[in-house]
This record gives C-alpha cells, structure tokens and sequence, in this order.
C-alpha cells in the first residue's frame, strides 16, 4: 500500500536531470488527492477505452487490410492513461495505478475481451510506461519522457498481445505489430498525454500538483503577442 501523506511535491521533482543521489530526495509518498484524482482520471480513462472498443474495429479495418500488423498504429488510445497519470501525479506507481484502475472500470463495464484479459493488459501496459518514469527517478516529466513512457507502453502492449493473440503469426506480421503499437503508444499515448497534461495545468484544476503550478507558471511567464 502507499503511504498517504499530506506533505508537499519534493521539489526534486521539477529539475531537469537527477542523479542517484537524488532518489532519496523523492518523494514517494501518496497524499489522499493523488489517489483521488489518479481514480478519477482512471475512470474517465475507463469511459474513452468503452467507447473505443465499439469502435475501434471499423476504425482500424482498413490499416489491416492493408498491412497486416498496422493496425496498432491506432491502438495507443488504450495507453494514454498510464502517461496522463504518471505526468500529473508524479509520484512512483501512478502511471500503473491509473491505466489498472482504468483497464478494471472498462472490464466491469463489459469489455469484450473479459476481465481477467482486460485487467492483465491494463497492467502491462501501466509497467511499460512506469519503468520508463521510474528509470528517469521520478524527476524528468519534459516531453522526451512523456513520448517514451508512451513508447514503453507500446511496447508492452505489443509484446504482450503478440504472445496471447498472435503466438502463430510470421515474422513480418509480429514486426510491424510491434513497431506500430511503439509508433501509437509515442504519439497517442506520449504526445497526447503530454498536450493534454499541460492543458488542463493552464486551467488551474491541478493547483494542487507539482504539474498544475509549473503548467499555470509557464503559462503566465509566456509574453504575450
């Protein structure tokens, strides 16, 4: 369990760069809004991942017509939540705890891959993006990170769906499968939780995080044109 606690962001968390010695400046524990507002964000994860399952089959049709393997080139919308999490509560765990509370409410709303399926992927796909915050020490939320927390995420996903639904397809197929779920997981998951994250810190809903205040200081900072 993590620990709740009602202290401050670490201030560690806004430098650009962290080195070992810092890890024992990070802040690690959960104060009782991060877990609020990383539920939250999971449920109306939960309710986008429901209406892209409908979806998502004419969607990507044609990309497996003709390509066979590209139609992960979409399927980043079901990693979003892990980056958007992890980007905005910046705290160890939150971009597993966000896409698994996110893969658990889209089960529970009758996901056609059944609940076992369904949660077992949301958390591969929250350790994907999680060790990639993790190897950065917490510290580093820039785009770069952003864009390979969603890489990771992708290729978790990838990898994992190669194993359970494709275990017998060729070479080439398993290729570009796992190269375009990387290449949506960077601009779905990555970018667009990125943009996203930044987005709502401007309207000043996250003054409580670390990402809100830098979001809504940037924005002030900017001249204007």
């Amino acid at each position: 369990m993590h620990n709740i606690n009602a202290t401050q962001d670490s201030p560690i968390e806004n430098s650009p760069v962290a080195t070992p010695r810092d890890k024992r400046r990070i802040n690690y524990r959960w104060r009782v809004v991060d877990i609020v507002v990383a539920s939250v964000l999971g449920v109306a994860a939960a309710l986008i991942f429901f209406a892209w399952n409908q979806l998502y089959q004419p969607v990507t049709a044609p990309l497996e017509a003709g390509l066979p393997g590209s139609q992960a080139l979409m399927y980043g919308v079901w990693l979003f939540a892990a980056v958007l999490g992890g980007l905005i509560i910046r705290k160890p765990g939150a971009a597993l705890f966000t896409e698994l509370v996110a893969a658990t409410v889209s089960a529970l709303l009758g996901a056609q891959w059944g609940g076992f399926l369904t949660i077992e992927a949301g958390l591969v796909q929250g350790l994907g993006a999680e060790l990639v915050f993790l190897l950065f020490f917490y510290s580093y939320w820039r785009l770069p990170v952003a864009l390979l927390a969603g890489a990771g995420a992708g290729l978790a996903m990838g990898v994992n769906d190669l194993a359970l639904w494709y275990a017998g397809a060729d070479v080439a197929f398993q290729v570009i499968y796992a190269v375009s779920a990387v290449i949506s997981g960077t601009v779905i998951a990555g970018l667009g939780s990125w943009l996203l994250a930044r987005g709502l810190a401007k309207t000043g809903v996250l003054s409580r995080f670390a990402s809100g205040r830098e979001g809504r200081t940037e924005s002030v900072a900017r001249p204007a044109r």
